[in-house]
């Protein structure tokens, strides 16, 4: 059974875990504040001690603001794939085939090369469906714009 064809997004479009981005940010900055105010109430500790618990406060907000990151943005030349660290932009010709099997943490984009790019911008975490409809844009855009085949999965 074939999935229905979506629409085709206007360009440019970003994909993004919105609803994950929203959890974790406001559990960094909910956290940051907490761990921030109890630094400053605690009379016992010194200066030095309460800059430790504000920058390992900022440390732990930094590292879900990271994890924040991921998106899939696509215009009219390609897709720029930000994953937590690396950032990499691709030709339509170089996208294959999206993938987004059931049990996958994220979209893979099989390449040109031979390799496979993990596309953390779109993941069904907690958002399930709507990494779905992601996906399935995102895989007929591919296709109406590179050198895609039929893909597999849904």
């Amino acid at each position: 059974m074939s999935a229905p064809r979506p629409e085709l997004p206007a360009l440019p479009v970003t994909f993004r875990p919105t609803l994950t981005r929203v959890v974790l940010l406001s559990v960094g900055l909910a956290t940051f504040l907490v761990i921030t105010v109890i630094a400053m109430m605690l009379e016992r500790l010194n200066p030095g001690e309460r800059a430790s618990f504000v920058f390992v406060a900022a440390l732990f907000f930094g590292v879900l603001a990271l994890l924040s990151r991921p998106k899939v943005a696509a215009d009219d030349t390609g897709v720029t794939v930000v994953n937590l660290t690396r950032t990499r932009r691709l030709a339509w010709e170089e996208i294959l085939r999206v993938n987004l099997r059931s049990g996958d943490p994220w979209v893979f984009l099989d390449l040109s090369d031979g390799t496979s790019l993990p596309a953390l911008g779109i993941q069904p975490g907690l958002a399930k469906q709507q990494a779905i409809r992601d996906a399935r844009a995102l895989r007929s855009l591919a296709e109406a714009r590179g050198a895609g085949d039929t893909p597999t999965g849904g």
